[in-house]
């Protein structure tokens, strides 16, 4: 009885520290942007996940609402330093920004006269609220289990990026970034989701 106690405990313990790092490294990364910070959040993360999938029975009550307020700071703070560094592994720095946070694209396809740039334009601009708000979206459906509410998140984002996804490092952009960003939300609302359980 002794043993399955000091088990528990040392479960929580583990929990609540992982969390608690995971916490201070994605808002460290959030903003102070060092891919450092980043790896730091994703492995307390991973932590945080095996501890929370290992735990006998579901917190108590005031436990489970840090648990849930935490993993969604996770979730919120640590998605878009993850979608950076996956846009920055696939696409080598080599994607032009915006004024506006958005990308650089040729306003027309096709060859340009010679010497002569083409006109650009900014798309995916306001990438950065959106993201937040996606995350918080998807964090809450996994911890409410509600899954299903992930397709309502990926549908909207969709529809209201449509018009600016013709050219081809805009449509890599947008499913690198939002791939990475929901796959971290997820994680961080699965960690709440399993305590609650």
């Amino acid at each position: 009885m002794t043993s399955w106690f000091l088990a528990e405990l040392l479960g929580w313990i583990v929990l609540a520290l992982a969390l608690g790092a995971a916490t201070a490294f994605s808002m460290l990364a959030y903003w102070k942007p060092r891919r450092l910070h980043l790896w730091l959040a994703a492995g307390a993360l991973a932590v945080a996940l095996v501890a929370a999938a290992t735990l006998p029975g579901p917190a108590p009550l005031g436990i489970g609402v840090l648990t849930s307020a935490a993993a969604i700071l996770v979730a919120v703070f640590g998605g878009g330093p993850a979608a950076s560094v996956a846009l920055d592994l696939a696409m080598g720095g080599s994607v032009r920004q915006g004024l506006h946070g958005g990308i650089l694209v040729d306003a027309k396809h096709g060859d340009a006269a010679d010497g002569v740039r083409p006109a650009q334009r900014e798309v995916l601009r306001g990438g950065r609220t959106i993201g937040v708000l996606e995350r918080l979206a998807t964090a809450g459906a996994i911890v409410a289990g509600f899954p299903e509410a992930l397709a309502i998140v990926v549908a909207v984002k969709g529809v209201g990026r449509f018009t600016e996804l013709e050219a081809p490092e805009a449509r890599e952009r947008f499913i690198i970034g939002t791939l990475a960003s929901l796959i971290w939300a997820a994680g961080a609302g699965l960690v709440a989701h399993l305590v609650l359980r």
